[in-house]
């Protein structure tokens, strides 16, 4: 009886023991666990800017005037706490990138993307924007200063034609934006204080500068197009066989391109093509049958 009871204290103890480690750990779990979940203050320091939070309303225009939808690839460079890629994915069904020097930040982002659902569409990259390729991306987004816009704008340029850029508040110099993007009414407007913000969007143009040569324009035999561009603007010379000659001035809307010039008989005409490389297939606005082809002299 002596040693069942004696037996019985140190159990009694041992449970205890275990029952105080188990509790321990249990805090010390915690403990950790709260440690992880950084709280990033706004308008502290970054490797190249500040950090100030995208408002909602703002992401959800900038998404919306990209046009996103679940066939695109979305990567946002400095994604901060993942707000813009987890909407991205949740709202629009996108698979999205975002890109964040900050490996505690990265990690917030890692963490929100799980809670929200949407780590099966979400990648969080350590790395630097200038360092890392994104160069698949259908839609690129930024919230940085001007003056890294400027030199991320040559990459940009070298994207796929119809690539499309949203930028929250800063601008990319003298390349024009498409579209200004305000929260309260999602296109063009005055920005107001309630809006807490603006966007702009631009499509990456296909690269048209140089000569061609023209087949196809009803009337006419063959044709030389000259023609010089500024990001999605052109002008240029439309010369005919006979030597004729005309100013025309054209847009581009990613592959898309049109022109406007007036034909053998004076008529102003719509060409729309499609920008292939060297190559351009169009038509007429007028006479969508016509097979117009232009191809790249030099």
């Amino acid at each position: 009886m002596r040693q069942d009871f004696m037996y019985g204290q140190a159990f009694g103890r041992w449970l205890i023991s275990s029952f105080a480690l188990s509790f321990f750990l249990l805090n010390v779990a915690h403990a950790q666990a709260d440690k992880a979940l950084y709280e990033p203050t706004i308008a502290q320091a970054g490797k190249d800017v500040i950090w100030v939070p995208t408002p909602n309303d703002l992401v959800v225009k900038m998404l919306e005037a990209a046009k996103v939808t679940p066939n695109d690839l979305v990567y946002d460079l400095g994604a901060g706490d993942g707000k813009i890629p987890i909407q991205a994915a949740r709202q629009f069904g996108a698979r999205a990138v975002g890109i964040e020097f900050n490996p505690d930040m990265a990690n917030l982002a890692r963490q929100n993307a799980q809670r929200a659902g949407v780590a099966d569409k979400v990648t969080i990259v350590t790395g630097d924007i200038f360092k890392e390729d994104f160069s698949n991306a259908t839609v690129v987004t930024l919230y940085l200063l001007t003056t890294l816009n400027l030199k991320l704008k040559p990459t940009l340029l070298n994207m796929k034609p119809g690539t499309r850029v949203v930028s929250n508040s800063f601008m990319m110099g003298t390349w024009e934006p498409d579209l200004v993007i305000n929260p309260e009414t999602g296109g063009r407007g005055a920005l107001t204080p309630a809006t807490g913000g603006r966007g702009y969007y631009w499509i990456v143009p296909a690269k048209v500068q140089g000569e061609w040569s023209v087949t196809g324009l009803p009337g006419i035999t063959t044709a030389n197009l000259s023609l010089q561009q500024k990001f999605q603007k052109t002008e240029g010379t439309l010369t005919f066989g006979d030597n004729r000659s005309q100013r025309v001035v054209g847009k581009l809307n990613g592959a898309q391109f049109t022109l406007s010039y007036k034909d053998a008989n004076d008529k102003e005409q719509t060409f729309i093509g499609e920008v292939a490389g060297k190559k351009i297939y169009a038509s007429l606005q007028d006479s969508p049958t016509t097979v117009i082809t232009a191809t790249k002299l030099h």
